[in-house]
């Protein structure tokens, strides 16, 4: 595979000079889109399970940071399968993030009864890829689930994941009520909740959003997805939704994230539907920094920064990230087969 253009941020490049130069990799694909009385409604149930509350569930499954290599990656101008394969090596190979007999966890955007040219679910072949790739560093169990918004056999099936998962060899999990667990997250505002309970026991989770519009919150992206680790009235969470989105990406922690902008729903999301609001973009924004990947996304489609999107400085607060992604060792590449 050949390149047209590749550039890296060296060290004495001024700090606004090299925001704008990542910024503009991805606006040359097209034109940006748009220049305790908490605790009452947090603990609300639809249901509660049976068992005990599972206290200290919190996990870290990031791995260990490495100079040598880019924090953050953005591929632009390939098929998806491409996009994913590129983004992998230069962050060092999937054997870096997924070590053999591995419990993985792949976890895309199915929340909508949509189809992938539509854009409100993860792209089918970004998911098929990373999946194939997990079983290439020797994983011992890859599993693809979501907590859908509409009926999740609907949206497993519609958006093409389920089937691209499956002739890959993944397990493909809907969410079973049954399997949810009653969970402390030891969030600052979101504490007890149902977490479905595969997430609980994976050895590694890989974080797999679509960059999508919000009608709440500007945007849905990386942090966001994590309401999909959750049951019961996760509506409620919009009453605090910059905090939660925080309590829930302190207590995930994802090994990975890797956001597919092969697509992008620009207005009308987060459930999208019209073609008119869908533009193609062939990119993956891949990286370590989940924090740094949702300010960049988040700057070069919407122009939103952290004035737009507070949960961005209260993620860099908590420690689980930099909202000034320019700051990042990163990596900008552009593939030779871009139409």
């Amino acid at each position: 595979m050949q390149e047209t253009k590749e550039t890296s941020s060296p060290s004495n490049t001024p700090t606004v000079d090299r925001r704008a130069a990542m910024l503009r990799i991805l606006r040359l694909a097209g034109i940006s889109a748009g220049a305790a009385a908490a605790g009452v409604w947090l603990r609300s149930r639809s249901a509660r399970p049976v068992e005990a509350l599972v206290v200290g569930a919190r996990r870290n499954h990031a791995v260990v940071a490495n100079a040598a290599l880019p924090e953050l990656a953005v591929i632009q101008g390939g098929e998806p399968q491409q996009l994913v394969q590129r983004a992998l090596e230069e962050l060092g190979g999937i054997r870096r993030f997924i070590s053999r007999a591995d419990v993985v966890i792949v976890k895309p955007n199915i929340a909508w009864d949509r189809t992938p040219e539509q854009a409100a679910n993860t792209n089918p072949l970004v998911v098929a890829e990373v999946v194939r790739q997990c079983w290439e560093a020797g994983a011992k169990k890859v599993i693809v689930t979501d907590v859908s918004c509409n009926d999740p056999n609907r949206c497993f099936q519609r958006s093409g994941i389920a089937e691209a998962a499956r002739q890959q060899g993944a397990e493909v999990l809907l969410p079973d009520p049954s399997r949810f667990k009653e969970v402390d997250l030891g969030g600052d505002v979101l504490q007890d909740w149902l977490v479905f309970q595969p997430f609980l026991e994976a050895d590694k989770i890989i974080n797999l959003p679509i960059a999508k519009h919000h009608s709440l919150t500007g945007t849905t992206l990386g942090m966001k997805n994590w309401y999909g680790i959750l049951g019961g009235a996760r509506h409620q969470l919009h009453q605090k939704i910059h905090e939660s989105l925080v309590d829930l990406a302190d207590f995930v922690r994802p090994t990975l994230t890797m956001i597919d902008c092969y697509r992008v729903l620009v207005r009308n999301g987060p459930t999208g539907g019209n073609l008119e609001d869908v533009l193609l973009k062939k990119t993956l924004v891949a990286g370590t920094d989940p924090v740094a990947l949702d300010a960049y996304v988040a700057k070069a489609y919407w122009n939103l920064d952290v004035t737009a999107l507070p949960y961005l400085k209260l993620a860099s607060e908590r420690g689980l990230g930099t909202f000034q992604f320019e700051t990042l060792r990163n990596r900008m590449v552009r593939l030779d087969n871009d139409s």
